[in-house]
């Protein structure tokens, strides 16, 4: 990512996320700014579907301590050696990962038919215990059984059969992992969710959905031209985004079942930040069509345009609450970005932010009760905050300073967001306190940009 310029700019019809794009020349190559994804060359690559095998995949490095965490054994799943996944070890990452649990040595042997000896795991410090066994079934797929115990109460919290294919059992893993979160915290798991985002490698771009932990990505879309502000549909089965492939910028809806696309928003101008209602039938955007840069909704269609802003501001960004009857939104109304809020159908909005004089990029937690967003500390620290909607209290929750593009998972516990790390851009996870953060790092050159967090599932 270079230097950070203002998202914001009066030069500019729209802030397409960081991208700006000129009134004089609307279907040339974008000017770029720090939140675009630089150069390359014209032309569209192959469109892939869903199922194109990964580059690279993720590791995880957590780091942090949370102030309350579950001491919790997983140990290693008997056979699992037979399946080519290291399915404990995936629970394991993924539940250390929420922030909830700390984990405690498991014991080799240990199955779902085991009797635990529960003086001694109070011994070794630990309130739960998981063991399971992977056996493979005569059709080829695999058996994968879990039992999860109590161990301060002494009992048994249940047990589950999970017969799949073998290209499933990370998955399986991972829906092991949310049965265990939730009988354990009583909140549902997010860890068989899974995230899209932006790669850059080279003069590359790709848009790729990956497993909640980064592990099984897969390319739904290669092109040598920017690709910026992917946005879930609510069942999770489609993605809108902004291409420049045209050489201008220009919403897209791609469907991830079949590969299959089509525009939505290729006005005069630019097209920019879409972002699917709640009832995934309509989207918020931003577009130029008439001048300037205003929030326009639309029809997932592409029918029914409707314009909701009539400001000589840039108006950008735009998100909808949990219940679909507001939108947050950027605007440098009062002489700066700051996040505004508005009636869905349009009308006066009411100032959000106040702290600081940069604050860009909502995202709206499940419940509607916090807000994520990036905010200037300085000259160019970029950095992620949370705030209570409630009190308006806000905290930065990073101790990195080149932030963006943050994101809830569908329970709210945890952001997405990407930042910059030992000269490259990556996608790191937070709770909202901040306390324990996992960073997704790939193994090879590409840069990872823009993440959103997918509905539960899909």
């Amino acid at each position: 990512m270079s230097t950070k310029t203002n998202a914001i700019s009066r030069s500019a019809t729209a802030d397409l996320s960081g991208v700006s794009v000129s009134l004089q020349d609307s279907t040339s190559s974008p000017a770029l700014t720090r939140r675009s994804l630089l150069g390359g060359a014209a032309g569209l690559g192959a469109v892939l579907m869903a199922g194109t095998p990964a580059w690279a995949q993720f590791r995880v490095e957590i780091a942090g301590v949370g102030a309350s965490r579950v001491p919790i054994a997983i140990s290693d799943f008997k056979d699992e050696g037979t399946t080519g996944q290291p399915l404990a070890a995936i629970i394991r990452a993924d539940l250390e990962r929420s922030g909830q649990f700390s984990l405690v040595p498991g014991q080799a042997g240990m199955t779902e038919t085991s009797q635990p000896q529960f003086v001694d795991w109070r011994a070794r410090a630990a309130d739960a215990l998981a063991a399971g066994s992977a056996t493979r079934l005569a059709d080829g797929r695999f058996d994968v059984r879990y039992r999860l115990w109590d161990v301060v109460k002494g009992s048994d919290l249940g047990s589950e059969s999970v017969p799949v294919v073998a290209a499933d059992l990370r998955l399986a893993a991972h829906k092991i992992a949310d049965a265990i979160y939730q009988k354990l915290t009583g909140d549902r798991g997010v860890f068989a969710t899974r995230l899209v985002y932006v790669n850059k490698a080279g003069p590359r771009y790709s848009l790729r959905v990956a497993d909640a932990d980064g592990e099984g990505e897969q390319t739904v879309l290669n092109s040598p031209e920017a690709i910026i502000s992917p946005a879930w549909s609510p069942d999770g089965n489609e993605v809108a985004y902004v291409s420049f492939e045209t050489r201008k910028a220009v919403v897209w809806i791609q469907d991830l079942r079949t590969g299959k696309r089509r525009k939505i928003a290729d006005f005069r101008g630019s097209n920019s930040a879409p972002a699917f209602s709640p009832n995934g039938q309509q989207l918020a955007m931003t577009l130029s069509r008439d001048g300037g840069s205003q929030l326009f909704v639309i029809n997932k269609d592409g029918s029914g345009v409707k314009r909701l802003t009539q400001t000589s501001a840039i108006d950008t960004e735009p998100v909808y609450s949990p219940d679909g009857a507001s939108i947050y939104f950027v605007s440098d109304r009062g002489g700066a970005p700051q996040i505004y809020r508005m009636a869905a159908s349009g009308g006066s909005a009411e100032r959000i932010t106040f702290a600081g004089n940069y604050n860009i990029s909502p995202s709206i937690s499940p419940d509607g009760r916090t807000m994520a967003y990036i905010t200037r500390v300085g000259g160019g620290t970029f950095k992620l905050c949370v705030m209570d909607l409630g009190s308006s209290q806000v905290q930065q929750i990073t101790d990195t300073s080149d932030d963006e593009s943050p994101s809830f998972s569908p329970n709210g516990k945890l952001i997405v967001y990407a930042t910059r790390a030992g000269g490259r851009d990556v996608l790191m996870t937070s709770t909202l306190d901040g306390k324990v953060k996992a960073k997704l790092a790939t193994p090879n050159v590409a840069d990872i940009r823009e993440p959103a967090w997918g509905p539960f599932g899909n």
